[in-house]
């Protein structure tokens, strides 16, 4: 069957299909665990958490699941040098924003305080807890982490949005590489060039990455249904790692209106904007976004910017100005129908069977 192959027998679960680990809240411990119990593989994106927090969902995703599960961090999670900018550029990114502050009627926030990277820590979590899988994206682990996951029986899974991503990241050794297009929602985890010049589509990316790897490809962005994993399986990956479908369901941390948005006819307008974070990630199209586009001088660097956007984000939330918020979507999202992950699961699974038996 189209779904024993080198990701199951490597991960120890029935279908190679993975289950997008999403940051900010957006993942829960019922959604990992929902789709890891139906044989896929759970994933839960840690990378905005302290140590103690990881801990804690590691906790809460065990008692929910025996099955092997995703954890995701990232990296590189922050692009500020010293962790802060100057006073000017904060002036500067605050003039350029005030339109939408005065809009939705709030005062401009103080300069964020200085941010300092959790990853090394974060990464002690990981190794102490032994998640089956640890994926990491914007960029690569270093070698003595790589040799200590190793021993402890982690397999290790980088993303790559570009053949010479995937290059660097087969050379250190990984067991897998996420070929991730630029159709999917989130963020782009391009490391070597600028995400805006890293933009393959997944279905030309795992063509490419196959040819010149020597480990599984999963191919992540633009894939929904079983037709979309039969397609993929057909260009050569070896699974598929599914998120706005899955980020569309109960179970997942999403907002309702997130949720509604991704049903409804918004989600036909999708855009790469760095304007709400300050690094490039594809959600639906608003107007503050579009305003924005080419103007990246005009941004704090990420997670900065995230911050500065965090009173914007919650004032229009409350007031139901949506347009003013960038909901996380992938491009495939108009042909979205399910809002239960198992139901999602089942409907991947009998489908792509029928397509592939």
């Amino acid at each position: 069957m189209w779904y024993n192959n080198k990701v199951t027998e490597m991960l120890g679960i029935k279908y190679p299909i993975m289950q997008g680990p999403f940051g900010g809240g957006l993942s829960t411990p019922k959604l990992a665990a929902t789709v890891s119990n139906m044989g896929g593989l759970g994933g839960y994106g840690a990378y905005t958490m302290s140590p103690q927090d990881i801990y804690n969902i590691d906790k809460q995703i065990k008692a929910l699941t025996n099955n092997p599960y995703n954890i995701n961090l990232w990296v590189s999670d922050t692009d500020a040098i010293n962790g802060t900018v100057s006073n000017e550029a904060y002036e500067y990114t605050k003039q350029r924003f005030k339109p939408y502050f005065d809009k939705a009627g709030i005062e401009m926030p103080d300069k964020p305080a200085p941010f300092k990277s959790r990853f090394e820590n974060q990464l002690q979590v990981i190794l102490d807890i032994k998640p089956k899988v640890f994926s990491f994206m914007f960029g690569l682990l270093p070698e003595d982490v790589m040799e200590k996951c190793r021993k402890r029986g982690i397999k290790l899974v980088g993303s790559a949005t570009t053949l010479d991503e995937a290059i660097a990241l087969n050379n250190t050794g990984v067991d897998m590489i996420i070929a991730s297009g630029f159709e999917a929602g989130g963020h782009r985890p391009s490391f070597l060039a600028p995400a805006e010049q890293s933009t393959t589509g997944t279905f030309v990316l795992i063509q490419l990455i196959k040819e010149k790897v020597n480990v599984p490809v999963i191919a992540a962005g633009g894939i929904a249904t079983g037709s979309g994993i039969a397609a993929a399986f057909t260009l050569g990956a070896d699974a598929v790692q599914i998120g706005t479908a899955f980020l569309a369901c109960e179970e997942s941390g999403a907002l309702p209106a997130h949720k509604e948005a991704l049903f409804s006819d918004a989600a036909k307008y999708t855009m790469l904007s760095r304007a709400y974070t300050g690094r490039l990630g594809r959600g639906i199209s608003t107007q503050l976004g579009l305003d924005l586009v080419g103007k990246e001088n005009d941004l704090l660097p990420f997670p900065l910017q995230t911050t500065f956007m965090s009173v914007l984000r919650k004032s229009a939330l409350e007031k139901q100005k949506h347009d003013m918020v960038l909901f996380w979507g992938g491009q495939i999202a108009p042909i979205l129908k399910h809002r239960k992950a198992d139901e999602l699961m089942k409907s991947l699974i009998a489908d792509t069977t029928d397509i592939l038996h």
